[in-house]
């Protein structure tokens, strides 16, 4: 009886609370800086992609979302500073549980995270996002490949410069709403 009329006090004790409403589609609160969101395959500043095609990311999984299929790269057609590079590179995110896993996971620096929430569908193919959609938007200065590498003649000149801000990476910062808008303005 006790219980009972405890869980009657705790509902109308709610009842004459002031609701709290966030206008959520015209007023978006900004996420914490940390905040894990959609995955960004950041580029170099020549715009050469910094994914070597390791498949790690994908190795270190746990939810089994990560599908990588390397490629070599060749003098005709180079896509990375190293001697392969992600062929194929898709992200399912039906399965992904955003644990960063995968960020720890990547030698290069290649695969962050971004603030980018909004990845509701209701088709399970949308879902799917493939290495275009995650690549990082090109920036003023860069090119789009395949081009020879610019920044150095091998790919210790592109990681060895790397380390002395190894958090930077270029075009990672951006999400793919934010570059849009920049593209159109």
């Amino acid at each position: 009886m006790f219980g009972t009329a405890k869980s009657f006090g705790v509902t109308f004790a709610h009842m004459f609370k002031k609701q709290v409403t966030e206008k959520y589609p015209e007023v978006r609160k900004p996420t914490a800086p940390r905040y894990h969101g959609r995955h960004i395959l950041n580029r170099h500043p020549d715009g050469l992609e910094k994914c070597v095609g390791c498949e790690l990311c994908a190795w270190a999984c746990p939810a089994d979302a990560i599908f990588v299929e390397g490629a070599t790269n060749t003098d005709a057609g180079r896509y990375s500073p190293g001697e392969r590079y992600a062929g194929d590179y898709q992200i399912n995110y039906a399965r992904c549980i955003f644990c960063g896993l995968c960020i720890e996971a990547c030698p290069t620096r290649s695969l962050t995270m971004s603030n980018e929430y909004e990845l509701a569908s209701d088709n399970r193919k949308d879902l799917i996002f493939t290495k275009e959609q995650l690549l990082a938007p090109l920036l003023e200065g860069m090119e789009q490949p395949p081009h020879p590498m610019r920044l150095g003649d091998s790919e210790k000149d592109y990681y060895v410069k790397a380390l002395d801000n190894p958090g930077t990476s270029v075009g990672g910062e951006y999400s793919s709403a934010e570059a849009r808008a920049e593209q159109e303005a």
